[in-house]
């Protein structure tokens, strides 16, 4: 398990604002990261995700927020992908790095290479500015993940960070927070209870 854990560095060739670059994850440290795995371009669910983050891309910026995506595609696939379909989804393409991990290698890395298919399945990972994996998601592919769910994630562990308060359940920016304690252990109950239904 990778959370709570540093984040495996990696260099890689990636496609991003017109141009093939290298690019490395130490490049970034300092910031919160969102790492997407996916299991390639011109697929079906992956095109809704990239584009629905790239459009809020602007807003995770003003998060310090960083992302890049990696699939075993070249760069040049990403390219033209970019450039037949994304761009038709956000205006100018995607504005983040996507990377090229033809070998898998970043995909092992991350536990999310599927040896049998040669592909890395669709992980999400976020990353704090000192390195640390602080969330992961994966899912097979027929589902595509909220946006929402990640900004939300992104502000609570900011949140976290700059006050060691806790988030409870369901919580959204502005919500109750918990502060951890003695006290607080065994008497959660006092203080919050789950929305009723």
């Amino acid at each position: 398990m990778l959370v709570t854990k540093k984040a495996p560095n990696f260099k890689a060739k990636a496609f991003h604002s017109g141009k093939i670059k290298e690019v490395s994850l130490e490049d970034y440290r300092g910031h919160w990261v969102v790492l997407c795995f996916y299991p390639g371009d011109f697929t079906f669910v992956w095109p809704t995700e990239i584009s629905h983050i790239a459009v809020g891309y602007a807003t995770l910026q003003t998060l310090d927020v960083e992302v890049m995506s990696v699939s075993v595609d070249s760069v040049f696939s990403h390219k033209v992908w970019n450039e037949t379909e994304l761009s038709k989804m956000v205006d100018g393409g995607v504005p983040f790095p996507m990377l090229s991990d033809q070998t898998g290698a970043i995909g092992r890395m991350y536990g999310v290479y599927d040896e049998d298919v040669g592909v890395n399945i669709r992980g999400r990972f976020l990353i704090d500015p000192d390195g640390v994996i602080q969330a992961a998601e994966v899912l097979s592919p027929p589902v595509g993940r909220n946006p929402e769910e990640l900004m939300r994630q992104i502000k609570a562990y900011q949140h976290n960070r700059k006050t060691g308060e806790v988030m409870p359940s369901g919580w959204v920016e502005g919500g109750q927070t918990l502060k951890p304690s003695n006290d607080l252990a065994g008497h959660v109950w006092e203080v919050w209870q789950p929305p009723k239904k």
